[in-house]
């Protein structure tokens, strides 16, 4: 018969029950079972029981069925709490149910278990996380650990262990005899702050915290690592991002120890030719975006602090000690290995060497951490310090160099582009969606000086009339007080307090005048440094906490 005749017939038709389609029919829908729950009788359709099944009550009463008459069918006794089977009754009846705290979720957990309600079991595994934190009870939605970067975390994995898996029953204990179910307390963090797990909620809801100073930030980053919030806790380690307009480029400031590998990026300054064999060495800058959060690389300032870096200003070289030598020959291994260099050294250093020593593990027998175990660098770092770095020494800003620059520039074109940056290097930092703080300047860790704002550059003591002859007594004596401070400050060697460098890579050419490998070269962007006869004042005295002096986003 054609489609067109209207018949009856060919109009599809409902399978099974028409008056519950989606349920299989397991037990009879119309019988009704009777459920003594301790000393409270439920009565439950087959329909009721069918719709979660196959479950404890249905294979009980799918034996009675085949094993007696219909007309005789024993009550199934279970001696568990009624008032959690009456929720679990309202489930089997069609209706949604949900925890109402944590020691209500783990009893209809730990029941859904012992009776084998797949639907129920899976339900509750993808519901709300119910947990206590520093004696707080906390309902998290799941959907606030959908950021990148925050998921896997402590509440994922620890719930995936806790509460087994939803095709699992009481995982390691046997079903078959199983009177009742292990008693679950409900989940706990007691030594965590239940006020700053709060705010940790408050941001990944998207709303901004206020940093009150570092102490604040570092705990907010302590629970961050703790409950592996790993996207999270990028956007609250203390950075700036400003645009620069005569370089025409973005800027990000970050501390040496904030630096992540997977955020490293090369950036050439030109495009190299395909199709040929050999090597091809172009310099470039490196980049750095925060993983998980930032979408586009941005050019790297890397900030250091804590005296560990001395500076041989004649002979343009760095010398780091301690944990930032550590950190600066694991920054320009991965550089390394992104750039794809060979290591020819005798003693490659590795980053698993790193974090033995750092975390005080046995020595590596690949000898100790140097940037000299690097492609890249030498065991003291090449560095250039233009007029374009605003740099203090002994406290006073050098503003008048006599025309010195330490290093020497790569090419013309290297001149051109470092030349873009304005006085100081950056401008215009702008501010970020995240933790804000209190009194905030424009480095992730140190107080430079600030005017016209958190965001403003240090001020200049430069005189503003190019004409020296205007300022009679104050341009001479200035610049001759600076240059006898570099001239005599112990020889070569400046004490850096604090600095902050772009990490420039370059070519370097043989005696032929072809480009025969890369180097890395530190281009000091801010130093505050200290001469010899200055660190001797200084030795031993107790410098002040540094403070918190920018946003985070």
């Amino acid at each position: 018969m054609s489609g067109t005749s209207g018949s009856l017939s060919d109009e599809p038709r409902m399978s099974g029950n028409s008056w519950f389609p989606d349920i299989p029919r397991i037990l009879p829908h119309e019988k009704v079972f009777t459920i003594q729950i301790s000393s409270e009788l439920f009565r439950l359709s087959g329909a009721s029981i069918s719709s979660d099944a196959p479950s404890y009550f249905s294979q009980f009463f799918e034996r009675q069925l085949a094993t007696q008459e219909r007309t005789q069918l024993r009550t199934l006794y279970i001696d568990r709490d009624p008032e959690t089977f009456r929720d679990i009754a309202r489930h089997l009846q069609g209706y949604h149910i949900s925890p109402r705290d944590g020691p209500h979720f783990v009893r209809l957990f730990a029941d859904a278990q012992f009776y084998s309600l797949p639907k129920l079991i899976s339900q509750l595994f993808e519901s709300e996380i119910f947990i206590s934190i520093g004696s707080r009870h906390f309902q998290i939605n799941r959907d606030l650990f959908q950021a990148p970067g925050n998921s896997p975390n402590y509440f994922t994995l620890g719930f995936a262990v806790f509460f087994s898996n939803p095709s699992e029953i009481f995982p390691g204990l046997n079903r078959e005899g199983l009177l009742r179910p292990p008693s679950i307390l409900p989940p706990e963090v007691p030594n965590r702050s239940a006020e700053v797990f709060s705010e940790l909620l408050h941001l990944l809801r998207g709303y901004p915290v206020q940093i009150r100073n570092e102490e604040h930030r570092q705990e907010l980053l302590r629970d961050c690592r703790y409950f592996h919030f790993k996207g999270l806790e990028q956007k609250l380690i203390p950075h700036e991002i400003s645009w620069n307009p005569r370089r025409m480029k973005q800027e990000i400031v970050i501390r040496l120890e904030d630096i992540r590998p997977s955020g490293i990026s090369f950036v050439p300054d030109t495009i190299s030719s395909a199709g040929t064999s050999a090597p091809i060495y172009v310099p470039g800058w490196i980049n750095y975006a925060r993983p998980f959060v930032d979408e586009q690389p941005r050019e790297l300032i890397i900030e250091s602090s804590g005296e560990t870096t001395k500076i041989d200003w004649r002979q343009s070289r760095a010398e780091f000690s301690g944990v930032t030598n550590q950190r600066v020959s694991a920054l320009l291994q991965v550089i390394t290995n992104k750039l794809g260099l060979p290591v020819s050294h005798e003693y490659p250093m590795g980053l698993k060497m790193i974090n033995e020593r750092i975390n005080g593990g046995a020595p590596s027998t690949s000898g100790p951490a140097s940037p000299g175990n690097t492609p890249l660098s030498a065991d003291k770092v090449k560095i250039r310090i233009g007029p374009e770095c605003y740099l203090t020494l002994d406290g006073e800003e050098m503003w008048d160099r006599d025309g010195i620059l330490i290093g020497e520039a790569e090419s013309p074109d290297e001149v051109k582009s470092m030349a873009g940056s304005d006085s100081y290097g950056n401008a215009n930092r702008r501010g970020s969606d995240a933790g804000r703080s209190i009194g905030s300047s424009n480095s992730p860790v140190s107080q430079w000086p600030s005017v016209h704002g958190a965001l403003s550059r240090p001020p200049s003591t430069k005189p503003q009339n190019p004409n020296p002859s205007s300022h009679p007594t104050q341009g001479p004596s200035k610049r001759l007080k600076r240059s006898r401070s570099m001239e005599e400050s112990d020889g070569n060697m400046w004490t850096v307090k604090r600095a902050q460098w772009r990490l420039r890579i370059q070519t370097v050419h043989g005696t032929d005048g072809r480009p025969t490998g890369l180097e890395a070269i530190l281009v000091g962007v801010k130093l505050e440094a200290f001469g010899g006869n200055m660190v001797e004042i200084l030795s031993g005295r107790f410098w002040s906490k540094q403070g918190v002096s920018c946003r985070s986003t």
